[in-house]
């Protein structure tokens, strides 16, 4: 209980009580496959608040303020909120629908103090209430949630039912129950909402979606954002929660609809947001509001491990636009998808770079089952069975060898003569076990490549010493760890490769300037930075920098790299984890920083989003077709004789 009002805790609490004869919580009679399946994740108060504040609760309450005063504008107020109708979609246990009914009941109960005077409590109070449950509607695939929404929101209706009593001196309680809200069990992304609540009626659109990866849904989820989606290119690459942002679009269409729901942040960064946002901001969709990237918390046992985003969108261009971030409100003109105080951009996948710097590729993939590689336990023994492999033994890195400096070997191959691997026995051996892995592929591709069984399936290796990026790399640190390799050692499917790079390509990409541009256009696995050489790297504007400056970041960059040389029995693990990252790495790259900074004329001070919001604008210009301006015909040139 909090100021005399019960927490979604302890409405749930009741509810089972009532339901089920036992306290507990909904979520906790989910089984952990279940709740996967489903991708069901359960949000707390302070994160319904969140959404519901900015979605229509603050300007209730800024409203409310203004007409409190004017017994006549304050009744249109009252009859304002009681005509409100709600709809959630995904609606689950109904926590959305429960706290955004009591909320506005508190808000009524404010009203209900400023029109009825001391000398009038002993009217019947109920002839002046105006908010009831009927005004909630919600969609949820589990007949069992159905239920506990259902009972739930009669719980709440009969709490605030209660506060009222308090307040003016009088039992009320609604009874027989004849008014209910109207939850249904049913696959939200199968039926026409319309046919629960009209959209000429609807006011608001709030849940929590179901959450399942785009690699991670079950056959039926696949089947279901077919469903919605149609047969849009790429949709087998969008998340299962994207289904429920074209289907409130849809519902909107026409409408003054306002629509909030929490996300994962998936939908905001790499290919998504030009396959979800795109379609729906050329249909005049505009976000209204935004909390940026921020860590889950709720109160259910196994807590979903997911960073997540609030999203207020609508047809209507508000005047007043808010970006949230963390304890931060800012007041914007503008909110494109990435989430950031830019332009309406796209930013989709490039095969080649925009700017004229050094292409990134794939390292190389071996496709081998294994056969090729020589894991470090087995280096020894494998070198005893075989000793005439060791001048084709070579390092064999991925972005997890790489960063936490782990040894692994690989079979390079590619200089073996016949009669070299003739005189290796157990390198026969593997080749023939890789060759009979990839005869029996179901792809023709792979089946080819068995005539190369002694060879990795895909060979990129750079020649010379190349730069390396790892592909995925943990949230927690401020710059992804990249470096020089030698060609000697093989560089993984797992990590992205730059050949011909110099010291200033380096430079540029370890700068805090190039991460905030990863951390908000890049992709994320689970919530690791998921680095992408067509999203993020091809796109990246470069500044146009002179020799001098050039040579200014090259020196830089070689500090970075020789702080990293005073730690030599340290991995990219420990030199970048924030709690142990030496102060003179640090001070490093804060140095490089500076200077890259000075370099894109950034004003020093400036947030990683404006930072974002300012690479857009270059992104911008150096996408934007020049426009064509015809020419006018020319004036005839009149023939002028000179006077003797």
């Amino acid at each position: 209980m909090k100021n005399g009002i019960p927490t979604l805790h302890e409405l749930h609490d009741e509810v089972l009580t009532i339901l089920l004869g036992k306290p507990g919580q909904p979520e906790d009679l989910m089984d952990q496959d279940l709740r996967r399946e489903h991708g069901a994740h359960y949000t707390d108060e302070e994160n319904i608040l969140k959404l519901l504040n900015p979605l229509f609760l603050d300007d209730l309450w800024s409203e409310f303020e203004h007409v409190k005063a004017t017994p006549t504008a304050l009744e249109k107020f009252h009859e304002k909120i009681a005509s409100l109708k709600f709809l959630d979609p995904a609606c689950g246990c109904g926590n959305f629908l429960m706290l955004a009914y009591r909320e506005l009941r508190l808000l009524e109960l404010e009203v209900l103090k400023m029109k009825v005077s001391t000398s009038q409590k002993r009217l019947d109070i109920s002839l002046l209430l105006k908010v009831n449950v009927e005004q909630f509607y919600g969609i949820e695939i589990e007949d069992f949630p159905c239920q506990v929404a259902m009972v739930g929101m009669w719980l709440v209706d009969h709490q605030m039912n209660i506060r009222v009593s308090e307040q003016f001196g009088q039992y009320y309680a609604r009874l027989p129950l004849t008014q209910r809200a109207t939850i249904v069990h049913a696959n939200a992304l199968k039926i026409d909402w319309e046919n629960i609540v009209p959209k000429n009626k609807l006011s608001y659109i709030i849940s929590n979606p179901p959450y399942s990866g785009a690699r991670m849904m079950t056959p039926r989820q696949k089947h279901d954002i077919h469903h919605v989606f149609g047969k849009i290119k790429n949709v087998g690459n969008l998340d299962y929660v994207t289904a429920w942002f074209k289907k409130a679009a849809d519902m909107m269409s026409g409408t003054k609809i306002r629509t909030a729901f929490v996300s994962t942040n998936s939908i905001t960064q790499g290919e998504q947001v030009s396959l979800l946002w795109k379609p729906l901001m050329e249909r005049s969709v505009h976000v209204d509001f935004a909390y940026r990237t921020f860590k889950w918390w709720n109160e259910a046992k196994g807590k979903a491990a997911v960073h997540c985003v609030i999203i207020g969108f609508s047809f209507i261009d508000t005047a007043h636009k808010y970006i949230f971030d963390g304890e931060t409100k800012t007041s914007v003109s503008l909110i494109n998808s990435y989430l950031v105080d830019a332009p309406d951009i796209f930013i989709e996948s490039r095969s080649k770079p925009l700017c004229d710097v050094p292409e990134m590729v794939f390292g190389s993939m071996p496709n081998d089952g294994g056969h090729l590689i020589i894991e470090a336990d087995d280096y020894k023994g494998f070198l005893r069975s075989e000793p005439n492999a060791k001048k084709y033994i070579r390092r064999f890195v991925g972005s997890v060898e790489y960063i936490n400096s782990l040894p692994r070997y690989c079979l390079w191959l590619v200089d073996a003569t016949p009669a070299e691997l003739q005189s290796m026995p157990v390198v026969l051996q593997r080749i023939e076990h890789v060759r009979d892995i990839r005869s029996k592929s179901r792809a023709e591709g792979t089946r080819k490549k068995a005539k190369t069984s002694a060879l990795f399936y895909q060979i990129s290796q750079p020649k010379s010493k190349y730069i390396l990026v790892p592909r995925v790399s943990s949230e927690r640190r401020g710059y992804i760890p990249i470096g020089f390799m030698s060609p000697k050692i093989i560089a993984s499917d797992a990590t992205l490769t730059i050949s011909n790079a110099t010291l200033y390509h380096f430079g540029i990409l370890t700068s805090s300037v190039h991460n905030a541009w990863m951390r908000t256009i890049g992709g994320r696995l689970r919530t690791d930075y998921r680095y992408s050489k067509d999203i993020v790297y091809n796109n990246f504007p470069w500044a146009d920098a002179t020799d001098g400056q050039k040579s200014t970041i090259e020196k830089l960059a070689q500090a970075v790299l020789d702080a990293r040389a005073q730690f030599p029995n340290s991995s990219l693990a420990d030199l970048y984890d924030p709690l142990t990252m030496p102060k003179e790495l640090l001070k490093a790259h804060q140095t490089l920083d500076r200077a890259v900074m000075k370099l894109y004329k950034f004003k020093s001070n400036m947030s990683e989003s404006d930072i974002v919001a300012k690479l857009m604008e270059m992104y911008q210009k150096l996408t934007t077709p020049p426009t064509f301006i015809p020419k006018t015909p020319k004036e005839k040139k009149h023939k002028i004789t000179k006077r003797k």
